[in-house]
């Protein structure tokens, strides 16, 4: 069934295995190498980060936030960790940031069209933790 959720929510494009791929620009970069046995492990290498989850699910339920508005909505991530995980789902094409001049400056945060396609596998994932939970409670 998750394969065919992926396949509805990702499309039937395949990766093409003969492109070229550059190394990454720092070795920590996860997502920019082709040395993944699976399409999932590319997925699991952008949702992974401690915080990215609950960025996500935060921006795919209310559209547009503010750094600090996202900082509110998750307890416990710090201004240093937010930035950093904002930072990779932008560079990952995930996230769009978009400042505003003015003073202080002012800037927001939304889900690209790419991004916005990982809500469903999110809410699907919300179904079965509750599930889980009450089946756990019984």
């Amino acid at each position: 069934m998750l394969s065919t959720v992926f396949s509805f929510v990702f499309g039937n494009d395949k990766i093409d295995k003969g492109s070229e791929v550059n190394m990454p620009e720092d070795r920590l970069n996860k997502v920019s190498c082709n040395n993944y046995h699976c399409e999932v492990e590319v997925f699991l290498g952008i949702v992974s980060g401690k915080w990215v989850s609950l960025i996500l699910w935060e921006l795919g339920h209310r559209d547009i936030l503010r750094f600090n508005e996202l900082q509110k909505a998750i307890p416990g991530v710090t201004q240093k960790m937010l930035t950093q995980q904002l930072r990779f789902l932008e560079k990952n094409g995930i996230v769009i940031r978009t400042v505003y001049p003015e003073v202080p400056p002012v800037v927001e945060y939304t889900m690209t069209e790419m991004g916005k396609k990982i809500i469903p596998v999110f809410e699907m994932m919300d179904l079965w933790g509750k599930e889980y939970v009450e089946k756990r409670a019984e």
